[in-house]
């Protein structure tokens, strides 16, 4: 699973061959409509629905001197029809064709990337639950703050991976529309009901308005998600890295027999896939970015987004399948050192427990500044040398002159510290998978 690449069918989904097998299915389907509104006859409508066809080799010489590949496309077909090509794209533009056929590629490929995002979900869940009790020193400013449990850690990445996928399906239904307009979206020459017939066959949804294109804030926010998904994945992958580091090695992504870590030092294992997720994470919100400039366009439309587009949707969508296949190999193949995470919990001689103390002292009637000043003091005194954090307080005359041995002792227990974690999985309602 660590090896996993892109799926076939993601790749495939954005190749040439199936953008104009989507082109041709929506020609045929508008001859469909025409048909059944008597402007075509019926023979016709058979004939090219059994003999058109396409091929990409021709389109591509075709478009090298018409410098227009929707004519180029429509002229291939056209030598597979013959005088039937008096009937094939009547009354549409070309973003008929496009907008339509890449609502469906979207459609379709968000369907791809909820399938992955949801395994990484999965696996995150089952991880979280594995190490639902395993105590680990939670972390704020990368300073040790407050006892925490490695599992709960990973449910908070589960369930903002949750998150992206309700995003994931949003977006699939904002993208779900069509249109077969006509060449400003007034449908002079092609009747309201073909588009609502052809939409109808596809799964779409006819623009309840449109220029000679679809508004492209639907496909900003189609990448606004999915950007959103790489960053989670990449902030998944940034708290890998640095458990990974050397310092805390409390744990790291999978190391193969044989994999090499550095061409000159051979004791290195890098984090080297999850510090691709940062970067691959950096395209994708760059892609985004880029959608968001399309939404401005000239009037009822110029082609200025078309060639972002044509780079950002296929990428943003191959590079987030990937990611998310990546990660989930990584956190089902996860290494956990958990001595190391008990190690580090009492690094601080129990410094990590200080909010426990803090809180009885106020619960004693002092003032929360008095009840602070007072477990500070013991702080740095252990961080000047000599003693541990815990030693200071429990010889302290403050402290011993308001709270009692067995209380201080409570306020070191980590199970104390952790006893409401198990309420808050339940809270999931995940269940033990």
């Amino acid at each position: 699973m660590i090896e996993r690449y892109t799926r076939p069918g993601m790749g495939k989904l954005w190749s040439d061959e199936e953008k104009f097998r989507r082109w041709l299915r929506i020609e045929i389907l508008v001859c469909e409509a025409l048909c059944a509104g008597g402007e075509m006859d019926r023979d016709a409508c058979g004939r090219i629905k059994s003999g058109a066809k396409f091929d990409a080799g021709r389109v591509a010489e075709i478009e090298a001197k018409t410098r227009h590949d929707v004519f180029a496309f429509i002229e291939n077909v056209q030598e597979s029809i013959g005088d039937d090509s008096r009937y094939f794209h009547r009354g549409l533009t070309s973003y008929d064709l496009v907008d339509t056929a890449l609502s469906l590629a979207m459609v379709e490929a968000a369907g791809l990337l909820i399938e992955m995002m949801e395994e990484l979900q999965d696996a995150l869940r089952r991880k979280a639950l594995a190490y639902k009790s395993t105590p680990q020193a939670g972390r704020t400013h990368g300073q040790h703050a407050a006892p925490v449990t490695f599992g709960l850690k990973l449910a908070v990445h589960a369930l903002a991976v949750e998150r992206c996928v309700e995003g994931l399906k949003r977006a699939r239904e904002n993208i779900r529309v069509g249109k077969i307009s006509g060449a400003v979206g007034t449908y002079t020459n092609v009747d309201p009901l073909v588009e609502k017939y052809v939409c109808s066959r596809l799964g779409l949804k006819p623009a309840r308005a449109s220029t000679q294109v679809i508004g492209r804030d639907r496909h900003a926010a189609y990448l606004s998600a999915v950007a959103v998904c790489a960053s989670v994945i990449e902030n998944l992958a940034v708290e890998i890295r640095n458990l990974q580091r050397t310092e805390v090695g409390e744990a790291a992504e999978p190391f193969s027999p044989g994999q090499k870590g550095s061409s000159s030092m051979p004791h290195k294992r890098n984090p080297i896939i999850c510090e691709r997720m940062s970067g691959l994470a950096r395209i994708i919100r760059g892609h985004s970015a880029a959608a968001n400039e399309n939404i401005v366009l000239w009037h009822e439309r110029d082609i200025s987004h078309s060639s972002a587009e044509r780079i950002a949707i296929p990428d943003s969508c191959i590079l987030l399948d990937y990611m998310a296949a990546k990660m989930t190999g990584i956190i089902d193949n996860l290494v956990v050192d958990t001595e190391k995470m008990a190690a580090n919990l009492d690094m601080t001689g129990g410094a990590i427990f200080s909010e426990n103390l803090l809180v009885e002292l106020t619960k004693r009637g002092l003032s929360r500044k008095r009840s602070y000043d007072i477990i500070q003091s013991c702080a740095e005194k252990a961080r000047a040398g000599g003693r541990t954090f815990r030693e200071v307080v429990q010889s302290d005359t403050e402290v011993k002159k308001h709270l009692s041995n067995t209380v201080i002792e409570e306020c070191f227990n980590l199970e104390w510290s952790l006893r409401r974690v198990g309420k808050i999985f339940g809270r999931m309602e995940w269940g033990e998978k």
